[in-house]
């Protein structure tokens, strides 16, 4: 008798049949979602509260899992097999390294196919949690760090990541606003540099620190202007405006900010399966629901890209991966801490000469 757990089930009971032994579940109500799955001799039901609105699942993982349900009943087969029958299922592109070899012996029954994935990439010690202690994104990037870390869903970073893209053009008519990289000062002298340059009709600040003397200012095309004169007479070794179509990470952004805290407000974001360190914060982060504020904030507020690698490295972080096209995040990283060793993998070349 488990009635006084919180959970939907009353009672659990074992019982011989014919066919061996029988494990019955009795549920509390109709109110409760099951799955199972079996890797060797573990066998694993889950029984949850049945979810009927998003805003149920806010802030925890119940809401993760929500493609459609398959089952599976596997005896030693390929892993590489199983993986491509969820392509099949899914219409996926679903890529593996060729580092991903050996069997698997797998019973799901009804069960989402991405958690069927999850349990998968888990099972063979490829799963996120396994790999990493941190997750981090510069910007637009960290969208695209909390979906690996199975915060987001896929579809729902893809729908926000128009719409923070459509929101930031509709802030700000084009023209009005500016960027500027400033080379050779520090984060301090830069936004001193910033305020000064602004005035009670126009808005400059720093937007990006992206690593030691690599700061990024934002705001008005006048102001934005201002402050590459005063940053080049107190010695900056260059002062460029950069080709943008807006001015991003200022309060010029707060129209967008305010279209992306209506967006986030009606979207799930899971506890992520390692912290993310956040741009805003240089800190790290687990909660889903700071997560959300964080992300509203992050349209505005300065992106701190060096004190998070800083950060990373003092909370015992010594290897960074740069996932995706390009490795600007890893020249950076070599630039901000020498405790950090990073390497950018861009193609699968490049994860299979990494994972061999």
């Amino acid at each position: 008798d488990v009635t006084d757990f919180a959970t939907p089930i009353s009672t659990i009971a074992v019982e011989p049949s014919a066919a061996g032994t029988r494990l019955r579940i009795a549920l509390s109500d109709d109110a409760g979602d099951y799955s199972s799955y079996q890797f060797g001799d573990r066998y694993t039901i889950e029984v949850r509260p049945r979810i009927t609105t998003p805003q149920a699942t806010l802030g925890g993982r119940e809401g993760l899992y929500r493609g459609d349900k398959l089952s599976f009943n596997f005896q030693n087969i390929e892993v590489r097999a199983v993986l491509q029958l969820i392509a099949d299922f899914t219409g996926l592109n679903v890529v593996a390294s060729d580092a991903v070899t050996g069997n698997i012996t797998l019973r799901l029954e009804e069960v989402p196919w991405d958690q069927a994935l999850d349990i998968i990439l888990e099972a063979r010690g490829l799963d996120l949690a396994n790999a990493a202690s941190h997750v981090a994104g510069h910007s637009l990037g960290e969208y695209t760090a909390l979906t690996a870390a199975g915060a987001l869903q896929l579809e729902d970073t893809a729908r926000l990541l128009k719409l923070r893209g459509q929101a930031m053009q509709r802030a700000v008519p084009v023209g009005v606003g500016a960027m500027a990289a400033l080379l050779g000062l520090d984060f301090e002298a830069v936004a001193e540099i910033a305020e000064e340059a602004a005035s009670d009709d126009d808005i400059c600040a720093a937007a990006n620190d992206n690593a030691n003397g690599q700061v990024v200012i934002s705001g008005h095309a006048a102001a934005v202007a201002r402050a590459c004169d005063l940053a080049k007479e107190r010695g900056a070794k260059r002062a460029m405006e950069l080709p943008v179509s807006a001015p991003f990470h200022c309060a010029l952004m707060q129209p967008a900010a305010d279209e992306m805290q209506a967006a986030l407000a009606e979207t799930t974001i899971n506890a992520p399966c390692v912290p993310l360190i956040a741009n805003v914060t240089a800190q790290a982060v687990s909660d889903g629901d700071t997560i959300r504020d964080l992300l509203v904030q992050q349209v505005t507020g300065s992106v701190r890209w060096r004190e998070s690698m800083i950060w990373a490295a003092d909370n015992g972080v010594t290897k960074l991966l740069e996932v995706g096209s390009g490795k600007v995040l890893t020249g950076m990283a070599k630039r901000i801490d020498g405790r950090l060793a990073a390497k950018a993998l861009n193609t699968p070349e490049d994860i299979d000469g990494f994972l061999g």
